[in-house]
């Protein structure tokens, strides 16, 4: 398994300097491991002295290190070296490839009245229900199910485990005792979206559970009915989201963070990791708060309090100026 440096900037571009382009890489490799045989990236000018101690055949930089990587050898220039890196495991990937998955496997129940593209590939153990959309070279892996009347666009990833269009969690409240409320609605899913391993994503109760163009899922994520993600937002394993919350476009969710019901978030916003969002969020930036678990009651008064912290502090400053002063 190898491919030529020559052949990796015929295809991503980049600047070849200080090797050749005949030079053959059979590893990618992080700069600490990687051998003489293998290719590695710098993205981060904090780990230039990594840099100059890596065995690596050579190594994709930014145009602000192309100095310092030429003093060790080869190296490719890139605009955004990882970038560059992330295309080339895709390339290598795609050069290594064992043919290309499509189809049913023999172990996987695909309803009659399910429509699969003849490009997609349905893996090992997978249920796709009555009703359900795959989309053009969209592969599902092992072991996933795709609820009724639920839609996958093309080019997706679904990773093992997943499931699509669950019910979601509806219930009223009647005399001590809980009556269902029966979920009417599905998941639509566009294209280029991936899904990581054991994500839960529930069907709408009326209207339908959507997922935008480009959206990246981690895994053991929660996402419940009539959630909305924008297009190209990005959410890390074990975050969860509550019902009919709409997510803007090119966030992006921190692993463990929770997003209560009914809230909407604009594009841009960078919720940071175990952060419990409880109110919408109408303006991008970063967001970032824990707070422990208390009486309720007491819980509230300090919340409330806290955030008059600063505002306190600020008196309290001007009060001490004011005595100076006086």
């Amino acid at each position: 398994m190898s491919l030529r440096l020559g052949a990796i900037v015929d295809a991503l571009g980049g600047e070849l300097e200080g090797g050749s382009r005949e030079d053959e890489i059979h590893a990618i490799a992080p700069l600490q491991t990687a051998g003489s045989d293998a290719l590695s990236f710098l993205s981060n000018p904090r780990y230039q002295s990594q840099l100059a101690a890596s065995q690596a055949a050579c190594v994709i930089v930014g145009p602000a290190m192309r100095a310092v990587a030429l003093a060790r050898g080869a190296c490719i220039v890139a605009a955004d070296p990882y970038v560059y890196f992330a295309r080339v495991t895709q390339l290598w990937a795609r050069a290594h490839r064992q043919g290309e998955d499509v189809g049913v496997h023999p172990s996987a129940v695909v309803h009659p009245q399910a429509q699969v593209h003849p490009t997609a590939y349905i893996g090992p153990l997978c249920v796709v229900e009555r009703g359900a959309v795959i989309g053009a070279h969209t592969q599902l892996k092992s072991r996933v199910t795709v609820g009724e009347r639920c839609m996958l666009g093309e080019r997706c990833i679904v990773h093992p485990g997943v499931v699509i269009g669950a019910d979601g969690f509806g219930f009223a409240h009647e005399a001590g005792q809980w009556v269902k409320i029966e979920q009417l609605g599905a998941v639509r899913i566009g294209d280029d979206v991936e899904i990581g391993a054991n994500t839960c994503i529930d069907r709408g109760a009326l209207g339908d559970t959507v997922i935008e163009d480009g959206v990246k899922l981690d895994n053991l994520i929660q996402l419940a009915h009539n959630v909305h993600v924008g297009r190209h937002t990005a959410m890390a394993g074990c975050s969860a989201v509550a019902g009919s919350t709409k997510i803007g476009a090119h966030c992006t969710i921190a692993g463990a963070a929770s997003i209560v019901g009914h809230l909407e978030l604009a594009d841009n916003v960078h919720i940071s990791t175990n952060t419990v969002v409880t109110h919408s969020i109408s303006r991008p930036g970063q967001y970032t708060g824990v707070f422990p678990m208390d009486d309720n009651a007491r819980w509230e008064k300090n919340a409330a309090t806290l955030r008059q912290l600063y505002k306190l502090r600020e008196r309290i400053k001007a009060l001490e100026q004011t005595r100076k002063d006086g």
